[in-house]
């Protein structure tokens, strides 16, 4: 007889916690391995959580709601399933119960500023290691653009993990700071803390501030605003996670970068031709669409090889230059949102490649099938406007990247062609190009360069490709 703590799983690299959406299973369940037991969300994507071992599961730590670092118990399962068909209660159930909520006790003490590192900060410069507290760039870089002191950063509370500052409280605190009293400075000097006393014994100089809700608690609820007034003519609909999301990253990224956009019209009329070649025979052949799209991938992918300081992100006063060329498409879903999904190594994918690459993923953003890795690492972004007939568009930039390129629809147009024998007009497909940049790192003569270049490898299609 076994007992085995299902634990919350690292679900990509920069992802430190997840939120409990919905449990597959109940207690007394049977659970086959690899069979998906709970639903998490994380700030990327929406999973399903397979378990390791077989069993049954024998007791849930984690209600639904609640926001779980990674590596904490979510679970027990025992692995031996006549033991726990007979009742025997799990001798590890109770120590698992207690340290989770030990844990809950932890998170909920609030995270209380160096005193000395506060006392010292006035002089201090936003970026500078002071003790106590990590920060990240992004949260330096906000709070250096609103004029925070790091006096004042020590002094905002944290629902990161380990009390840490994320961007939704710092950008709290922005907007909340001119409604609020100036906090009392931290004394100098304070003594240790005394161990717990009973509370007959307890006999505090001065009333004990309400003690804030637990991380977890504070991250699942965020502070409840009065709801708009509206009128019989209107509706009031709450954004769901996933638009909150959105919304917050599209604000991000218009406060971080500087936003430019050029526009560049191409003659596709080659592509179109060879689609409308291929596009039945690769169906049948392959049972899957032959689209624009994983052409238009190629094209930027040789485009960042021949620019590829278009590559980089931002990291402070530092270019991070990015070798692997991971573009990524966004892919609209039944719900109206958006998602980013990545082609990681577009660039040594041929075209019949990227073509099952892109189908692969848009069809599983659909299905809500995405793994966080699907997500991850991409350095270039690609969103299709065209394809909700719209002729360009100006697309916001995918932070920490610093370029995004939207295409329009494919349009007839008279043009202007050029033979041997003199000057024709006849009637051609185009398609206008956007690419918007970060103007901190990429200047309008990059910038133009590079989409040019793009139009340029569309305009030169060789008919003759074979997929």
């Amino acid at each position: 007889m076994a007992r085995v703590e299902m634990v919350m799983p690292k679900m990509g690299e920069s992802i430190m916690e997840g939120t409990v959406l919905k449990w597959l299973k109940q207690v007394g369940d049977t659970i086959e391995q690899d069979e998906s037991v709970l639903e998490v969300a994380t700030d990327k994507v929406d999973t399903e959580v397979p378990a390791i071992h077989a069993g049954v599961l024998q007791q849930i730590l984690v209600e639904e709601g609640q926001v779980v670092a990674v590596g904490a118990p979510i679970a027990i399962v025992e692995t031996d399933a006549a033991a726990a068909s007979n009742g025997q209660a799990p001798a590890a159930a109770p120590a698992a119960a207690q340290e989770t909520q030990e844990a809950e006790a932890a998170a909920a003490v609030p995270f209380v500023p160096n005193a000395a590192a506060a006392a010292n900060a006035g002089g201090a410069q936003l970026g500078e290691a002071l003790p106590g507290r990590f920060y990240s760039p992004l949260v330096l870089n906000i709070a250096r653009e609103e004029g925070i002191s790091m006096a004042d950063l020590e002094r905002v509370p944290g629902t990161g993990q380990g009390g840490r500052v994320t961007k939704k409280d710092i950008l709290d605190y922005v907007a909340n700071r001119g409604q609020q009293a100036a906090p009392a400075a931290a004394p100098a000097a304070s003594a240790p803390q005394a161990p717990a006393q009973p509370a007959a014994q307890a006999q505090p100089a001065a009333p004990a501030p309400a003690a804030p809700a637990p991380v977890a608690q504070q991250a699942a609820a965020p502070a409840s605003k009065p709801a708009p007034s509206v009128s019989g003519n209107q509706e009031l609909v709450e954004m769901d996670r996933m638009r909150k999301m959105i919304a917050q990253r599209m604000v991000d990224s218009k406060r971080i970068s500087p936003h430019v956009t050029s526009f560049v019209e191409a003659d596709v009329t080659e592509i179109v031709n060879w689609r409308n070649k291929h596009k039945d025979a690769y169906k049948k052949r392959e049972g899957e669409n032959l689209t624009f799209t994983p052409i238009f991938v190629q094209a930027i992918a040789r485009a960042i090889q021949d620019f590829p300081n278009i590559n980089v992100s931002v990291d402070g006063d530092y270019i991070i230059k990015k070798r692997d060329i991971n573009v990524g498409v966004a892919v609209a879903l039944p719900s109206g949102n958006l998602i980013v999904p990545v082609i990681h190594g577009a660039d040594q994918l041929n075209l019949n490649g990227l073509t099952k690459r892109v189908n692969d993923l848009a069809n599983r953003a659909r299905a809500n099938k995405l793994k966080p890795e699907d997500l991850e690492g991409g350095t270039y972004t690609l969103s299709n406007v065209g394809s909700f007939g719209n002729v360009m568009g100006t697309p916001i930039i995918m932070q920490p990247q610093v370029a995004i390129m939207a295409v329009g629809a494919i349009k007839k147009k008279p043009a202007v062609i050029e033979t041997p024998q003199g000057d024709l007009i006849g009637v051609r497909h185009f398609m206008f190009l956007s690419h918007s940049y970060d103007h901190r790192v990429v200047d309008g003569s990059l910038g133009g360069m590079f989409v040019r270049r793009v139009a340029d490898y569309l305009e030169q299609f060789d008919p003759n490709t074979t997929i």
